[in-house]
């Protein structure tokens, strides 16, 4: 999946700040299962068909529906700059269905500890 654009680039009032990506192609449940790998997912019908919330923690969340190729991610500030490298990493491991669950799992952590480490300091 690549990112061909993104729109409407403002901060919220809980402090996140909000981008809207469109995609080359449509998120799927495929995608959307493996995602799931790395943080939280509801699907929501309430909200309307195929309406997704992902969520990984401290870091960003993603909402959107199925079949369409755009989605918004509301981005914690803090850690923006290294959470939004590993979304574009996400999106850049999953080629034609066959995610890269190596690489990803090991730049995860290495997220991780630095989400920790901004957010809570060195505390052990």
């Amino acid at each position: 999946m690549r990112i061909l654009r993104s729109n409407r680039h403002k901060y919220c009032a809980d402090g996140s700040f909000m981008k809207e990506f469109i995609l080359d192609t449509e998120v799927t449940p495929v995608f959307l299962d493996f995602l799931k790998h790395y943080g939280s997912l509801e699907i929501l019908p309430g909200l309307g068909e195929g309406f997704y919330k992902f969520e990984k923690t401290d870091c960003f969340s993603i909402k959107g529906f199925l079949n369409e190729s755009s989605f918004e991610v509301r981005f914690k500030k803090e850690v923006m700059e290294f959470t939004s490298d590993f979304l574009y990493s996400i999106l850049y491991c999953y080629q034609n269905g066959k995610p890269d669950y190596t690489t990803l799992n090991r730049r995860d952590a290495a997220l991780m500890e630095r989400v920790k480490t901004r957010l809570h300091g060195n505390k052990s």
